[in-house]
């Protein structure tokens, strides 16, 4: 378990001291350039977007899609991870994190351009896409879009889920009742059965996957 730890520890050293910064901040800057800083540009374009009401009873309008976008992205990694480097770096912290988000916003809009541009339709008229498709289209390397579908399975499965849970059970620390041993078993039952129950309800995947990528008139040329 040590070993774990430790590997587990210097990776993450390196990730988030040297790789990734290097990498968002690299990315940013070459998205902004290369699309002329879209996300200043068209700013004024995307707030109207948002704005404008779903087209038929069974889509989702422009504001739901952006919601549901918004949740894959932000969870409880984000809440304490910004109130560490608060405490942490103060308000220095805070203007560095609104620089690398303005860099990151074209890196974004690049992103989910992509996801439109290169999305298919199913024979039931839902539409289905993403980074691993537009991988192996533009690419044309299908080992390489199956290969980024397998890891990214794999850490909304075990990675992004460790992470809520243990900030969550981390956050009772600092109360008498906490025991090492058991409030994060019991944190991680309780955790379990809101989200079974999401699994279960309605038509939630069916939701996320057909309906979240709506069909938008085609901005290429205005953008």
């Amino acid at each position: 378990m040590f070993l774990y730890a430790k590997i587990i520890g210097e990776l993450s050293n390196w990730l988030y001291s040297y790789i990734l910064i290097i990498l968002l901040i690299g990315a940013g800057l070459f998205f902004t350039v290369r699309t002329k800083f879209v996300q200043f540009r068209c700013l004024k374009e995307g707030m109207k977007v948002v704005a404008e009401p779903k087209s038929d009873q069974k889509s989702i309008s422009s504001f739901q899609a952006l919601m549901v976008s918004t949740a894959s992205r932000v969870g409880t990694g984000n809440i304490a991870g910004i109130s560490t480097a608060l405490c942490i770096g103060g308000a220095g912290a805070m203007f560095w994190m609104w620089l690398i988000a303005l860099l990151g916003s074209a890196s974004a809009f690049v992103e989910s351009t992509l996801a439109q541009i290169y999305k298919r339709r199913a024979e039931d008229g839902s539409s289905y896409g993403g980074p691993a498709y537009y991988i192996q289209t533009v690419l044309k390397k299908r080992w390489l879009g199956i290969l980024f579908a397998v890891v990214l399975i794999a850490t909304y499965m075990g990675g992004f889920n460790m992470v809520a849970s243990f900030n969550i059970s981390d956050s009772f620390r600092r109360y008498d009742f906490y025991q090492p041993g058991t409030t994060p078993l019991v944190v991680g039952v309780v955790m379990r059965h809101p989200q079974k129950l999401l699994f279960y309800w309605g038509r939630v995947k069916r939701f996320l996957v057909s309906k979240a990528i709506p069909s938008a008139p085609d901005r290429k040329n205005s953008l």
